[in-house]
């Protein structure tokens, strides 16, 4: 990979969470690869009064448990020379005369800000920093989800970045795009021609898109009982991966072909009803159990959480799409909270041989289908039936594959180290169009609207389940279950 040009990245809530676990570590990688010059820049601006040295020091104590072996004291200290601490609070206008002071002039550098803080920061920020004249054609803003609260309250955001931004300028960040599997989702379906002919409703039985999680609030139960699942995961990171699975071939490789085709399957999502939503969505609530063999309270036992929240933990949904391509397919999506692995992966199950002649039963009854894993290991397999040894005309399951830890031996690449790359880089095909975003919370709208407006609290649900029971009736009612390849 060819060296990044010189650059200024100006984390804003250098001290939190995201910057600490995810994005000092990402850019420590790219220094250590060789990819980033002496010249460019890191600032981490946060309220604490701190020197460099301590800032320094707390750094490195909360990265190197996510660096592990890539860690090694000299090239941290290589890391250490590019990063500055800046001790400001963001939504004081006054704070950013100081910024621009670190900043210098060099108008023609690239600049890059990331908005690691809480959304309700957004609109200050970016009127401070236009306000001091820190913004020129080459500066670049990365915000995370979620971007709002719902459609309105998104809209609200991004007016107030894009009075400061340009379209172009502006990134707004979903790191399951940025995964090693998602970007071989898309090497699979458009640079092969095997899948495209069987890629379609005639072929294709349904689809399923899993994102669970063994973790509970982790000191985030505050913020969770204000968002829920649908909000955090479903709204954004399991329609994207729809949206790679479900788009027609793009024109080209350029970002807005690519976003433009993305569009398309989220207009096209079939709008619930307010019975729709009783009948083709379940929501549920962890409540004490045991995960990975250790205890665990119930989700309204944890700190920052209303012991009568109503917040979801976990959320599946039946969706449809109403294209010629995928009329009558159901793609199923799950998302949840201190369920028993750490998981996601996307599957696809192909319809089943139109005449078994070998007999219904013969291999068990499962169809060919393909999953694509992104966790734990990254993968994709594709499951077929083989004749098992013997004189008896006997088949079972097989599969080909593609462990992705085997086949390259390179070292991946983090998925918010490629984000960050193609920001510093300016490459804005992995990342979401407000377009895009907007369509995304017209669909869940309803959903929103109908959980709100009633007084149904959220199933229960045992830590360390697969969800309600609900779950799976979602899809026994069509015939069909939950993939168990776990």
């Amino acid at each position: 990979m060819k060296s990044l040009p010189d650059f200024d990245m100006v984390l804003l809530g250098g001290t939190g969470d995201l910057a600490m676990r995810k994005l000092l570590p990402a850019l420590y990688q790219q220094v250590k690869a060789g990819r980033v010059s002496p010249a460019s820049r890191v600032f981490a601006a946060a309220r604490k009064e701190m020197t460099q040295a301590e800032f320094m020091a707390l750094a490195e104590a909360a990265c190197r448990p996510f660096l592990g072996e890539a860690y090694d004291a000299e090239t941290w200290s290589a890391f250490a020379e590019r990063v500055n601490y800046l001790p400001m609070d963001v939504r004081d206008p006054g704070s950013y005369g100081a910024l621009g002071a670190a900043l210098g002039g060099h108008p023609q550098r690239i600049r890059v800000y990331y908005y690691a803080t809480s959304p309700e920061c957004f609109a200050p920020m970016s009127a401070h920093l236009g306000a001091a004249g820190l913004i020129s054609a080459h500066s670049r803003v990365v915000v995370e989800k979620p971007l709002g609260h719902d459609l309105d309250s998104s809209r609200a955001i991004n007016d107030a970045i894009g009075g400061h931004f340009a379209e172009r300028q502006i990134f707004r960040i979903d790191h399951y795009l940025g995964k090693e599997p998602v970007q071989n989702l898309l090497a699979l379906r458009f640079g092969n021609v095997l899948f495209e002919p069987l890629w379609r409703r005639e072929w294709v039985q349904d689809v399923q898109i899993t994102v669970a999680e063994q973790l509970g609030m982790e000191g985030r139960g505050d913020f969770y009982d204000r968002t829920g699942a649908l909000r955090d995961m479903l709204q954004n990171h399991l329609l994207q991966l729809l949206c790679i699975v479900a788009m027609e071939p793009p024109t080209g490789s350029d970002p807005d072909a690519v976003r433009d085709e993305k569009l398309k399957v989220l207009r096209s999502l079939k709008p619930f009803t307010a019975a729709e939503v009783a009948a083709k969505t379940v929501r549920g609530q962890y409540q004490a159990g045991a995960v990975a063999g250790q205890p665990v309270a119930a989700y309204a036992e944890e700190p920052g959480v209303s012991e009568q929240s109503r917040t979801e933990t976990f959320v599946a949904v039946k969706v449809e799409i109403d294209t010629w391509r995928w009329a009558g397919v159901p793609f199923f999506l799950r998302t949840g909270k201190r369920m028993p692995d750490k998981l996601a992966e996307i599957v696809i199950n192909f319809r089943p041989v139109p005449h078994p002649i070998f007999g219904e039963s013969a291999h068990g009854g499962r169809a060919n289908r393909l999953i694509i894993r992104m966790q734990p290991d990254e993968s994709m397999r594709l499951y077929l039936v083989a004749k098992q040894p013997g004189e008896a005309m006997a088949l079972q399951p097989v599969n080909l594959n593609l462990d992705f830890a085997e086949s390259f031996r390179d070292r991946r690449l983090e998925a918010y180290e490629r984000l960050l790359i193609d920001a510093i880089r300016g490459k804005l095909t992995l990342f979401v169009r407000r377009d895009e975003q907007e369509a995304a919370w017209s669909w869940v709208k309803p959903i929103l609207d109908q959980w709100e407006a009633g007084d149904d609290r959220p199933m229960d649900y045992g830590a360390g389940g697969w969800g309600p029971a609900a779950s799976s009736a979602l899809l026994s009612r069509d015939g069909l279950a939950w993939n168990e390849e776990y």
